[in-house]
């Protein structure tokens, strides 16, 4: 259960907790309520919950094996940074790996070489297959992605690459840009422009279970980004 964006309330050995959410943002269109999740405990001093939900399961609470789905989109980008400094994602980029690098007016998460590296963790849609679902609005803001995208664009007037990579945080199939709508035609126009420069997409699926992290797949996608 979720009572607000920053909490959530998990049973753990017997007693509910209040957690914290990991993303202020939705979750799919997933109803909560009685989804198993996995959890790490907070060892930092000070904080107001002892665990944070790292993610969750929509799988049958007989089933063993569970698929997680990982929704901590603050840690993905310390999992691509190690898969990158370990030269696990060397088919897409290589090169000494710098963070949080200025770019016009923006801070652009990676430079690894020449190549400046965006990192995008959607979350607004997850599998659900057989889970009751809540609605949500059609309104999203994607100004901030819209401006990453106009940035990099620019940057390749200095050589160079730029890319674009959705981090899923299970297995997730290959993206599939959805049709244009009332709702994400300046995200939609906005990809399109950025690929047509020479934005490159790619995507990143990384495994979280209660064993650990690690990277499943990764891939370069044909065809613009809007999600």
């Amino acid at each position: 259960m979720r009572p607000n964006r920053f909490v959530m309330l998990v049973e753990l050995e017997g007693r509910v907790e209040r957690c914290h959410c990991p993303t202020t943002g939705r979750l799919g269109d997933l109803r909560l309520s009685g989804l198993r999740c996995l959890v790490s405990r907070n060892a930092r001093a000070g904080r107001k919950t002892a665990c944070t939900v790292e993610a969750i399961s929509t799988d049958s609470a007989r089933k063993k094996a569970r698929t997680w789905i990982g929704i901590n989109q603050t840690a993905a980008n310390a999992y691509v940074n190690f898969f990158l400094a370990s030269g696990q994602l060397s088919d897409m980029v290589t090169g000494e790996v710098r963070r949080e690098v200025k770019l016009g007016h923006s801070r652009i998460d990676f430079k690894v070489g020449d190549t400046f590296l965006e990192v995008k963790t959607p979350l607004m849609m997850l599998p659900s297959t057989g889970r009751s679902k809540v609605k949500h609005s059609g309104f999203d803001s994607f100004d901030r992605l819209i401006k990453h995208f106009t940035e990099l664009s620019l940057s390749l007037a200095g050589g160079g690459r730029a890319i674009v990579a959705l981090c899923y945080l299970y297995d997730a199939p290959p993206f599939v840009r959805p049709a244009r709508d009332r709702f994400n035609g300046k995200i939609v126009d906005a990809a399109e422009a950025a690929s047509a420069k020479g934005v490159e997409n790619w995507q990143i699926n990384i495994c979280i279970d209660d064993s650990g992290v690690s990277l499943t797949r990764y891939f370069r996608l044909d065809g613009a980004l809007s999600e």
